[in-house]
Protein backbone atom coordinates (compact mmCIF):
# COMPACT_ATOMS: atom_id res chain seq x y z
CA UNK A 1 0.00 0.00 0.00
CA UNK A 2 1.40 3.39 -1.00
CA UNK A 3 2.11 5.62 1.97
CA UNK A 4 0.86 9.24 1.95
CA UNK A 5 3.55 11.61 0.73
CA UNK A 6 3.85 15.18 2.01
CA UNK A 7 4.21 18.09 -0.36
CA UNK A 8 7.98 17.90 0.14
CA UNK A 9 9.12 21.52 0.21
CA UNK A 10 5.69 23.08 0.64
CA UNK A 11 5.57 25.55 3.53
CA UNK A 12 3.45 28.66 3.84
CA UNK A 13 6.43 30.72 2.64
CA UNK A 14 7.02 28.46 -0.36
CA UNK A 15 3.35 28.42 -1.31
CA UNK A 16 3.09 32.19 -0.95
CA UNK A 17 5.91 32.61 -3.45
CA UNK A 18 4.24 30.12 -5.77
CA UNK A 19 0.85 31.83 -5.59
CA UNK A 20 2.33 35.26 -6.22
CA UNK A 21 3.69 34.01 -9.55
CA UNK A 22 0.24 33.47 -10.99
CA UNK A 23 -1.72 36.23 -9.32
CA UNK A 24 0.62 39.19 -9.37
CA UNK A 25 0.07 39.53 -5.62
CA UNK A 26 3.21 40.26 -3.64
CA UNK A 27 3.24 38.24 -0.44
CA UNK A 28 5.95 39.09 2.08
CA UNK A 29 7.14 35.66 3.16
CA UNK A 30 3.82 34.20 4.27
CA UNK A 31 0.61 32.87 2.77
CA UNK A 32 -1.76 34.88 4.96
CA UNK A 33 -3.46 36.36 1.91
CA UNK A 34 -4.66 32.86 1.01
CA UNK A 35 -5.65 31.57 4.44
CA UNK A 36 -9.41 31.49 5.00
CA UNK A 37 -10.65 32.31 8.51
CA UNK A 38 -13.99 32.91 10.22
CA UNK A 39 -13.50 36.64 9.68
CA UNK A 40 -13.76 36.08 5.92
CA UNK A 41 -17.39 34.99 6.30
CA UNK A 42 -20.56 36.68 7.45
CA UNK A 43 -21.17 36.32 11.23
CA UNK A 44 -23.02 33.19 12.33
CA UNK A 45 -26.57 33.33 13.67
CA UNK A 46 -27.82 29.85 14.69
CA UNK A 47 -31.48 30.89 14.94
CA UNK A 48 -31.43 32.36 11.43
CA UNK A 49 -29.60 29.31 10.14
CA UNK A 50 -32.19 26.93 11.61
CA UNK A 51 -34.99 28.91 9.99
CA UNK A 52 -33.13 29.22 6.69
CA UNK A 53 -32.53 25.48 6.55
CA UNK A 54 -36.27 24.76 6.60
CA UNK A 55 -37.04 27.51 4.10
CA UNK A 56 -34.36 26.20 1.75
CA UNK A 57 -36.10 22.82 1.50
CA UNK A 58 -39.72 24.04 1.61
CA UNK A 59 -41.74 24.27 -1.61
CA UNK A 60 -43.99 26.84 0.04
CA UNK A 61 -41.71 29.49 -1.51
CA UNK A 62 -42.69 28.54 -5.07
CA UNK A 63 -45.76 29.82 -6.85
CA UNK A 64 -47.37 26.44 -7.32
CA UNK A 65 -45.76 24.87 -4.24
CA UNK A 66 -43.91 22.37 -6.44
CA UNK A 67 -40.23 23.36 -6.20
CA UNK A 68 -37.85 24.51 -3.47
CA UNK A 69 -34.45 26.20 -3.45
CA UNK A 70 -32.98 22.76 -2.78
CA UNK A 71 -34.46 21.29 -5.96
CA UNK A 72 -31.82 23.03 -8.06
CA UNK A 73 -29.20 23.33 -5.27
CA UNK A 74 -29.43 20.01 -3.51
CA UNK A 75 -26.93 18.46 -1.08
CA UNK A 76 -27.15 15.19 -3.06
CA UNK A 77 -25.85 16.97 -6.16
CA UNK A 78 -23.13 19.17 -4.64
CA UNK A 79 -25.45 22.21 -4.23
CA UNK A 80 -26.32 22.24 -7.92
CA UNK A 81 -28.65 19.83 -9.73
CA UNK A 82 -26.42 17.63 -11.90
CA UNK A 83 -28.07 18.96 -15.07
CA UNK A 84 -26.59 21.18 -17.74
CA UNK A 85 -29.65 23.42 -17.51
CA UNK A 86 -32.24 23.27 -14.73
CA UNK A 87 -35.83 22.20 -15.07
CA UNK A 88 -37.56 24.69 -12.81
CA UNK A 89 -41.21 25.11 -11.89
CA UNK A 90 -43.20 22.14 -13.11
CA UNK A 91 -40.38 19.64 -13.38
CA UNK A 92 -40.63 16.33 -11.54
CA UNK A 93 -37.87 14.46 -9.74
CA UNK A 94 -34.48 15.38 -8.38
CA UNK A 95 -31.03 15.78 -9.90
CA UNK A 96 -30.15 14.13 -13.23
CA UNK A 97 -33.37 12.08 -13.05
CA UNK A 98 -35.55 15.21 -13.05
CA UNK A 99 -37.90 15.25 -16.03
CA UNK A 100 -39.95 17.93 -17.79
CA UNK A 101 -43.66 17.40 -17.39
CA UNK A 102 -46.15 18.99 -19.78
CA UNK A 103 -49.48 20.62 -18.99
CA UNK A 104 -50.66 23.84 -17.42
CA UNK A 105 -48.17 23.69 -14.55
CA UNK A 106 -45.42 21.85 -16.40
CA UNK A 107 -42.04 23.03 -17.65
CA UNK A 108 -42.35 25.62 -20.42
CA UNK A 109 -38.63 26.03 -21.12
CA UNK A 110 -35.30 25.00 -19.65
CA UNK A 111 -33.75 27.58 -17.33
CA UNK A 112 -31.17 29.04 -19.75
CA UNK A 113 -28.11 28.97 -17.47
CA UNK A 114 -26.53 26.29 -15.31
CA UNK A 115 -27.51 26.22 -11.61
CA UNK A 116 -24.29 27.38 -9.91
CA UNK A 117 -22.91 25.64 -6.86
CA UNK A 118 -23.33 27.48 -3.54
CA UNK A 119 -20.04 26.61 -1.85
CA UNK A 120 -18.45 29.47 0.11
CA UNK A 121 -20.77 32.18 -1.24
CA UNK A 122 -21.06 33.43 2.33
CA UNK A 123 -17.49 34.72 2.11
CA UNK A 124 -17.34 38.50 2.20
CA UNK A 125 -15.14 38.70 -0.88
CA UNK A 126 -17.99 37.56 -3.14
CA UNK A 127 -19.18 40.99 -4.31
CA UNK A 128 -20.90 39.90 -7.54
CA UNK A 129 -23.35 37.02 -8.06
CA UNK A 130 -25.00 35.27 -11.00
CA UNK A 131 -23.22 34.23 -14.18
CA UNK A 132 -23.58 37.74 -15.61
CA UNK A 133 -22.88 39.52 -12.33
CA UNK A 134 -26.20 41.33 -12.30
CA UNK A 135 -26.10 41.57 -8.50
CA UNK A 136 -23.26 43.75 -7.22
CA UNK A 137 -22.38 44.88 -3.69
CA UNK A 138 -20.33 47.98 -2.96
CA UNK A 139 -17.33 47.56 -0.67
CA UNK A 140 -17.93 47.84 3.08
CA UNK A 141 -18.78 49.79 5.16
CA UNK A 142 -21.61 51.11 2.97
CA UNK A 143 -22.15 47.84 1.13
CA UNK A 144 -25.05 49.03 -1.01
CA UNK A 145 -26.39 46.31 -3.29
CA UNK A 146 -27.19 47.05 -6.91
CA UNK A 147 -29.38 44.93 -9.19
CA UNK A 148 -28.21 45.72 -12.71
CA UNK A 149 -31.32 44.14 -14.23
CA UNK A 150 -33.52 46.84 -12.68
CA UNK A 151 -35.33 44.57 -10.21
CA UNK A 152 -36.08 46.66 -7.09
CA UNK A 153 -34.45 45.45 -3.88
CA UNK A 154 -36.20 46.16 -0.57
CA UNK A 155 -34.29 47.64 2.36
CA UNK A 156 -33.02 45.48 5.20
CA UNK A 157 -31.08 42.80 3.32
CA UNK A 158 -28.12 41.55 5.37
CA UNK A 159 -25.76 40.97 2.47
CA UNK A 160 -25.40 40.07 -1.20
CA UNK A 161 -26.30 36.43 -0.62
CA UNK A 162 -29.60 37.55 0.90
CA UNK A 163 -30.25 39.74 -2.16
CA UNK A 164 -29.64 36.69 -4.34
CA UNK A 165 -32.26 34.74 -2.37
CA UNK A 166 -34.87 37.32 -3.41
CA UNK A 167 -34.45 36.47 -7.11
CA UNK A 168 -35.38 32.83 -7.94
CA UNK A 169 -38.79 33.08 -6.26
CA UNK A 170 -39.82 35.78 -8.76
CA UNK A 171 -38.46 33.97 -11.81
CA UNK A 172 -41.32 32.39 -13.77
CA UNK A 173 -39.09 29.59 -15.08
CA UNK A 174 -37.38 28.88 -11.78
CA UNK A 175 -39.90 29.06 -8.91
CA UNK A 176 -42.83 31.39 -9.62
CA UNK A 177 -44.44 29.25 -12.33
CA UNK A 178 -46.69 30.19 -15.19
CA UNK A 179 -49.10 33.16 -15.12
CA UNK A 180 -52.73 32.27 -14.41
CA UNK A 181 -51.62 29.25 -12.38
CA UNK A 182 -50.94 31.12 -9.13
CA UNK A 183 -51.08 34.59 -7.60
CA UNK A 184 -47.30 34.95 -7.23
CA UNK A 185 -46.68 34.46 -10.96
CA UNK A 186 -49.52 36.87 -11.75
CA UNK A 187 -47.92 39.51 -9.53
CA UNK A 188 -44.55 39.02 -11.25
CA UNK A 189 -46.11 39.45 -14.71
CA UNK A 190 -47.92 42.57 -13.52
CA UNK A 191 -44.53 43.93 -12.35
CA UNK A 192 -45.88 44.01 -8.82
CA UNK A 193 -42.98 42.80 -6.71
CA UNK A 194 -42.87 45.07 -3.67
CA UNK A 195 -45.54 46.42 -1.35
CA UNK A 196 -48.77 44.79 -0.12
CA UNK A 197 -49.83 41.95 -2.42
CA UNK A 198 -46.57 42.17 -4.30
CA UNK A 199 -44.97 38.82 -5.20
CA UNK A 200 -42.62 38.85 -2.20
CA UNK A 201 -45.41 39.87 0.15
CA UNK A 202 -47.65 37.07 -1.12
CA UNK A 203 -44.94 34.56 -0.25
CA UNK A 204 -44.41 36.18 3.13
CA UNK A 205 -48.14 35.89 3.78
CA UNK A 206 -47.93 32.15 3.29
CA UNK A 207 -45.27 32.03 5.99
CA UNK A 208 -47.29 34.27 8.31
CA UNK A 209 -50.15 31.80 8.06
CA UNK A 210 -48.06 28.89 9.37
CA UNK A 211 -47.64 28.81 13.14
CA UNK A 212 -44.51 26.68 12.87
CA UNK A 213 -42.79 29.37 10.87
CA UNK A 214 -44.11 32.24 12.96
CA UNK A 215 -42.37 30.81 16.04
CA UNK A 216 -39.09 30.34 14.15
CA UNK A 217 -39.13 33.87 12.76
CA UNK A 218 -39.74 35.28 16.24
CA UNK A 219 -36.80 33.26 17.59
CA UNK A 220 -34.51 34.54 14.81
CA UNK A 221 -35.66 38.17 14.83
CA UNK A 222 -36.38 39.80 18.22
CA UNK A 223 -38.12 42.70 16.43
CA UNK A 224 -40.81 40.34 15.14
CA UNK A 225 -43.53 40.45 17.78
CA UNK A 226 -46.23 38.63 15.85
CA UNK A 227 -46.71 36.90 12.54
CA UNK A 228 -47.83 40.01 10.68
CA UNK A 229 -44.34 41.47 11.11
CA UNK A 230 -42.75 38.78 8.90
CA UNK A 231 -41.48 39.99 5.51
CA UNK A 232 -39.77 38.15 2.72
CA UNK A 233 -36.60 40.11 3.52
CA UNK A 234 -36.53 38.22 6.83
CA UNK A 235 -36.81 34.96 4.88
CA UNK A 236 -34.03 35.98 2.47
CA UNK A 237 -31.71 36.88 5.33
CA UNK A 238 -32.36 33.51 6.96
CA UNK A 239 -31.73 31.68 3.69
CA UNK A 240 -28.42 33.52 3.35
CA UNK A 241 -27.42 32.66 6.92
CA UNK A 242 -28.10 28.97 6.31
CA UNK A 243 -26.23 28.83 3.01
CA UNK A 244 -23.25 30.75 4.36
CA UNK A 245 -22.82 28.32 7.26
CA UNK A 246 -23.88 25.04 5.64
CA UNK A 247 -21.87 25.38 2.44
CA UNK A 248 -18.65 26.76 3.82
CA UNK A 249 -16.02 24.27 2.64
CA UNK A 250 -12.54 25.43 3.60
CA UNK A 251 -10.73 22.35 4.91
CA UNK A 252 -9.29 20.98 1.68
CA UNK A 253 -5.75 19.77 1.13
CA UNK A 254 -5.09 23.18 -0.42
CA UNK A 255 -6.21 24.91 2.78
CA UNK A 256 -3.98 22.71 4.89
CA UNK A 257 -1.04 23.45 2.62
CA UNK A 258 -1.62 27.21 2.72
CA UNK A 259 -1.55 27.03 6.52
CA UNK A 260 1.86 25.39 6.28
CA UNK A 261 0.85 21.85 7.19
CA UNK A 262 2.83 18.97 5.77
CA UNK A 263 -0.22 17.17 4.54
CA UNK A 264 -1.12 14.02 2.63
CA UNK A 265 -1.39 15.62 -0.80
CA UNK A 266 0.43 13.75 -3.53
CA UNK A 267 3.49 14.99 -5.42
CA UNK A 268 1.26 14.99 -8.53
CA UNK A 269 -1.09 17.51 -6.87
CA UNK A 270 1.85 19.70 -5.98
CA UNK A 271 3.08 19.54 -9.57
CA UNK A 272 -0.43 20.50 -10.65
CA UNK A 273 -0.32 23.50 -8.32
CA UNK A 274 2.97 24.56 -9.89
CA UNK A 275 1.31 24.40 -13.32
CA UNK A 276 -1.87 26.12 -12.14
CA UNK A 277 0.02 29.08 -10.68
CA UNK A 278 2.77 29.00 -13.30
CA UNK A 279 3.02 27.72 -16.86
CA UNK A 280 -0.69 26.96 -17.41
CA UNK A 281 -1.70 30.47 -16.32
CA UNK A 282 -4.92 29.31 -14.64
CA UNK A 283 -4.45 31.82 -11.80
CA UNK A 284 -4.69 34.72 -14.23
CA UNK A 285 -8.43 34.39 -13.65
CA UNK A 286 -8.70 31.74 -10.91
CA UNK A 287 -6.78 33.69 -8.29
CA UNK A 288 -7.15 34.35 -4.57
CA UNK A 289 -8.19 32.02 -1.76
CA UNK A 290 -11.29 30.81 -3.61
CA UNK A 291 -9.62 30.56 -7.04
CA UNK A 292 -11.62 33.35 -8.65
CA UNK A 293 -10.87 36.95 -9.59
CA UNK A 294 -14.63 37.67 -9.49
CA UNK A 295 -14.19 39.07 -12.98
CA UNK A 296 -15.80 38.30 -16.33
CA UNK A 297 -14.14 36.55 -19.23
CA UNK A 298 -15.06 35.18 -22.64
CA UNK A 299 -13.63 31.69 -23.10
CA UNK A 300 -15.72 30.35 -25.98
CA UNK A 301 -17.89 27.82 -24.15
CA UNK A 302 -20.45 26.23 -26.53
CA UNK A 303 -23.88 27.81 -26.27
CA UNK A 304 -26.59 25.24 -25.58
CA UNK A 305 -30.19 25.53 -24.49
CA UNK A 306 -32.83 28.18 -25.16
CA UNK A 307 -30.55 31.18 -24.52
CA UNK A 308 -31.26 34.38 -22.63
CA UNK A 309 -33.10 36.24 -25.38
CA UNK A 310 -30.13 37.90 -27.08
CA UNK A 311 -29.75 38.05 -30.85
CA UNK A 312 -26.55 37.87 -32.85
CA UNK A 313 -26.53 39.92 -36.06
CA UNK A 314 -28.67 38.13 -38.61
CA UNK A 315 -30.35 35.89 -36.01
CA UNK A 316 -33.47 37.15 -34.27
CA UNK A 317 -34.64 33.98 -32.55
CA UNK A 318 -33.47 35.01 -29.06
CA UNK A 319 -31.47 31.83 -28.42
CA UNK A 320 -28.10 33.52 -27.88
CA UNK A 321 -26.66 34.47 -24.50
CA UNK A 322 -24.43 37.55 -24.42
CA UNK A 323 -23.51 37.01 -20.78
CA UNK A 324 -22.17 40.08 -18.98
CA UNK A 325 -23.38 42.38 -21.77
CA UNK A 326 -26.94 41.63 -20.74
CA UNK A 327 -26.23 43.20 -17.34
CA UNK A 328 -24.00 46.11 -18.40
CA UNK A 329 -25.38 46.81 -21.92
CA UNK A 330 -21.76 47.21 -22.97
CA UNK A 331 -20.99 45.36 -26.25
CA UNK A 332 -17.40 44.89 -25.04
CA UNK A 333 -18.80 42.43 -22.46
CA UNK A 334 -20.37 40.12 -25.03
CA UNK A 335 -19.95 36.42 -24.16
CA UNK A 336 -18.16 37.21 -20.91
CA UNK A 337 -19.23 35.25 -17.85
CA UNK A 338 -18.22 35.39 -14.19
CA UNK A 339 -15.14 33.42 -13.19
CA UNK A 340 -16.43 30.61 -10.96
CA UNK A 341 -14.71 29.64 -7.75
CA UNK A 342 -12.93 26.30 -8.12
CA UNK A 343 -13.59 25.13 -4.56
CA UNK A 344 -15.26 21.68 -4.70
CA UNK A 345 -14.99 21.90 -8.51
CA UNK A 346 -14.45 18.17 -8.89
CA UNK A 347 -18.01 17.67 -7.55
CA UNK A 348 -19.98 20.44 -9.23
CA UNK A 349 -20.56 19.38 -12.83
CA UNK A 350 -21.77 19.90 -15.41
CA UNK A 351 -19.40 22.83 -15.96
CA UNK A 352 -19.65 26.10 -17.88
CA UNK A 353 -22.24 28.87 -17.68
CA UNK A 354 -24.68 26.58 -19.48
CA UNK A 355 -23.32 23.27 -18.25
CA UNK A 356 -21.99 22.38 -21.70
CA UNK A 357 -19.39 19.97 -20.27
CA UNK A 358 -20.25 16.96 -18.13
CA UNK A 359 -16.59 15.95 -17.79
CA UNK A 360 -14.23 18.20 -15.83
CA UNK A 361 -11.21 17.14 -17.82
CA UNK A 362 -13.00 18.09 -21.04
CA UNK A 363 -13.78 21.49 -19.51
CA UNK A 364 -10.09 21.86 -18.68
CA UNK A 365 -9.07 20.82 -22.20
CA UNK A 366 -11.48 23.39 -23.63
CA UNK A 367 -9.31 26.12 -22.08
CA UNK A 368 -6.28 24.93 -24.06
CA UNK A 369 -7.82 25.78 -27.46
CA UNK A 370 -11.35 27.19 -27.18
CA UNK A 371 -11.87 27.71 -30.92
CA UNK A 372 -11.03 24.09 -31.72
CA UNK A 373 -13.02 22.80 -28.73
CA UNK A 374 -16.03 24.80 -29.89
CA UNK A 375 -15.85 23.21 -33.33
CA UNK A 376 -15.26 19.71 -31.97
CA UNK A 377 -17.87 19.88 -29.20
CA UNK A 378 -19.53 16.57 -28.40
CA UNK A 379 -23.24 17.21 -27.84
CA UNK A 380 -23.28 14.06 -25.74
CA UNK A 381 -21.61 16.11 -22.99
CA UNK A 382 -24.89 17.96 -22.39
CA UNK A 383 -27.14 16.61 -19.63
CA UNK A 384 -30.58 17.66 -20.85
CA UNK A 385 -33.60 15.48 -19.98
CA UNK A 386 -35.53 15.10 -23.19
CA UNK A 387 -38.87 16.44 -24.32
CA UNK A 388 -39.37 17.04 -28.02
CA UNK A 389 -40.33 20.72 -27.85
CA UNK A 390 -37.42 21.52 -25.50
CA UNK A 391 -34.93 19.47 -27.50
CA UNK A 392 -35.66 21.55 -30.61
CA UNK A 393 -33.76 24.54 -29.21
CA UNK A 394 -30.94 22.81 -27.34
CA UNK A 395 -28.29 23.08 -30.07
CA UNK A 396 -29.73 25.76 -32.33
CA UNK A 397 -26.84 28.16 -31.68
CA UNK A 398 -24.07 25.55 -31.44
CA UNK A 399 -25.16 24.01 -34.76
CA UNK A 400 -24.72 27.28 -36.67
CA UNK A 401 -21.19 27.96 -37.93
CA UNK A 402 -21.61 31.75 -38.00
CA UNK A 403 -22.76 31.90 -34.40
CA UNK A 404 -19.98 29.57 -33.30
CA UNK A 405 -17.49 31.81 -35.07
CA UNK A 406 -18.80 34.88 -33.25
CA UNK A 407 -18.33 33.14 -29.90
CA UNK A 408 -14.85 31.88 -30.82
CA UNK A 409 -13.68 35.32 -31.99
CA UNK A 410 -14.46 36.81 -28.59
CA UNK A 411 -12.42 34.25 -26.66
CA UNK A 412 -9.69 35.78 -24.53
CA UNK A 413 -7.68 32.57 -24.24
CA UNK A 414 -4.68 31.91 -26.48
CA UNK A 415 -3.98 28.27 -27.39
CA UNK A 416 -1.77 26.50 -24.87
CA UNK A 417 0.09 23.22 -25.30
CA UNK A 418 0.20 20.88 -22.31
CA UNK A 419 1.27 17.28 -22.19
CA UNK A 420 -1.04 14.50 -21.09
CA UNK A 421 1.00 14.20 -17.92
CA UNK A 422 0.57 17.91 -17.19
CA UNK A 423 -3.18 17.68 -17.73
CA UNK A 424 -3.29 14.79 -15.26
CA UNK A 425 -1.33 16.87 -12.73
CA UNK A 426 -3.70 19.81 -13.09
CA UNK A 427 -6.64 17.49 -12.55
CA UNK A 428 -5.00 16.20 -9.37
CA UNK A 429 -4.61 19.76 -8.10
CA UNK A 430 -8.28 20.53 -8.85
CA UNK A 431 -9.26 17.50 -6.78
CA UNK A 432 -7.07 18.85 -3.95
CA UNK A 433 -9.51 21.79 -3.72
CA UNK A 434 -12.20 19.47 -2.31
CA UNK A 435 -13.07 19.69 1.37
CA UNK A 436 -13.87 16.09 2.43
CA UNK A 437 -16.27 17.42 5.08
CA UNK A 438 -18.54 18.56 2.24
CA UNK A 439 -18.72 15.28 0.36
CA UNK A 440 -21.68 13.99 2.35
CA UNK A 441 -24.23 16.72 3.11
CA UNK A 442 -27.19 14.48 4.01
CA UNK A 443 -27.16 15.94 7.52
CA UNK A 444 -28.59 19.18 6.14
CA UNK A 445 -31.82 17.67 4.82
CA UNK A 446 -34.80 17.99 7.19
CA UNK A 447 -37.24 15.12 7.54
CA UNK A 448 -40.14 17.54 7.24
CA UNK A 449 -40.86 21.26 6.84
CA UNK A 450 -43.47 23.47 8.56
CA UNK A 451 -45.66 23.72 5.47
CA UNK A 452 -46.21 19.94 5.50
CA UNK A 453 -45.24 19.75 1.82
CA UNK A 454 -43.04 16.86 0.71
CA UNK A 455 -39.35 17.54 0.98
CA UNK A 456 -38.75 15.17 -1.95
CA UNK A 457 -40.89 14.61 -5.04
Amino acid sequence: MTQPTPWSTLTSTALAALLSLGTGVTVAGEASAFIVTDADFYPRNPAKEALGRLLFFDKILSGNRNISCATCHHPFTATSDGLSLPLGAGGVGLGPTRRPEAGERGVVERVPRNAPALFNLGAREFRVLFHDGRLVADPAPLGKIHALDGIPLPAGLDNLLAAQAMQPVISLLEMAGEPATNEVADAVVADRLVGPNGAWDLLAQRLRNLSGYADLFQAAYPAIREAKDISFVHAANALAAFQSAAFRCTESVFDQAVRGDQTIASPKAFSGAMLFYGKAGCATCHSGPFQTDHGFHAIGVPQIGPGRGDNQPGFADGHDDFGREQATRNPADRFRFRTPSLRQVAMTGPWGHDGAYNDLEQMLRHHLDPAKALEDYDKGQAVLPSREDLDAFDFQVQSDSERRRAIAERSELAPLALTEAEIAELMEFLRALTDPNCLDLRRLIPAQVPSGLQVFD
